[in-house]
């Protein structure tokens, strides 16, 4: 980077208050089929950009919609419920959010609630979307819906794991014990703890400033 690069860099007050305009999208000139296995397409989409380069890229195929849910499950204020299971890419169990795919018919909080009560033997009253959370989007269109589950009650159901899941209820503070461990690193996990965080210190310190408003 020159120089001069890093000056208009540095120069930038704040990502939010200097965004550039928006870019043409890439004319997509074709696609093929590269290599398939039982789980996975790998589609080949050669591309032009704006100023009349072309380049092929691969990409994992995948729909466009929403295909997974992320449930941070609060069983008490300051709390959520964990999971731990076989991770055959890593081959080692590790603790995760209950998270899984949607199937046809269902809506995103309706397959939220299915994979809380399949994965944990809870279900919540009260589900609320948060964020909409991409993976390596440079190369697949997977996209997860994280969702809060609150107001948790004892309702299971059985679902297609192998194994019964160990469930925990843990801290935010115990949860950071088991990341700094290594044993909570599944970034969609990560992520979706982080959002749900900030949305709950944003909606408490909102009812506590309405509360000192209306006294």
């Amino acid at each position: 980077m020159s120089s001069t690069q890093r000056l208009k860099v540095s120069s930038v007050a704040s990502p939010l208050s200097a965004v550039p305009p928006a870019k043409a999208v890439p004319e997509i000139l074709h696609r093929r089929m590269a290599a398939q296995s039982r789980m996975f397409q790998i589609e080949a989409v050669q591309l032009r950009f704006d100023g009349g380069a072309e380049r092929e890229y691969e990409r994992i195929a995948a729909p466009a919609a929403v295909g997974t849910v992320i449930v941070v499950a609060a069983p008490a204020p300051g709390e959520l419920l964990l999971i731990r299971e076989y991770a055959v890419g890593l081959e080692r169990y590790e603790w995760s959010l209950p998270m899984g795919g949607v199937n046809s018919g269902e809506t995103l909080l309706q397959a939220a609630n299915r994979e809380l009560r399949e994965e944990t033997g809870f279900s919540a009253r009260s589900l609320t979307p948060l964020h909409t959370l991409s993976l390596a989007p440079g190369i697949f269109a997977y996209q997860a819906q994280v969702v809060l589950a609150t107001d948790l009650v004892f309702d299971p159901a059985v679902g297609d794991e192998p194994e019964t899941l160990d469930v925990v209820s843990c801290s935010f503070e115990q949860l950071q014990t088991l990341i700094f461990r290594g044993e909570f690193t599944e970034a969609r996990s990560l992520a979706s703890v982080f959002i749900a965080r900030e949305w709950l210190a944003r909606r408490d310190g909102d009812a506590a400033l309405h509360s000192i408003r209306s006294r």
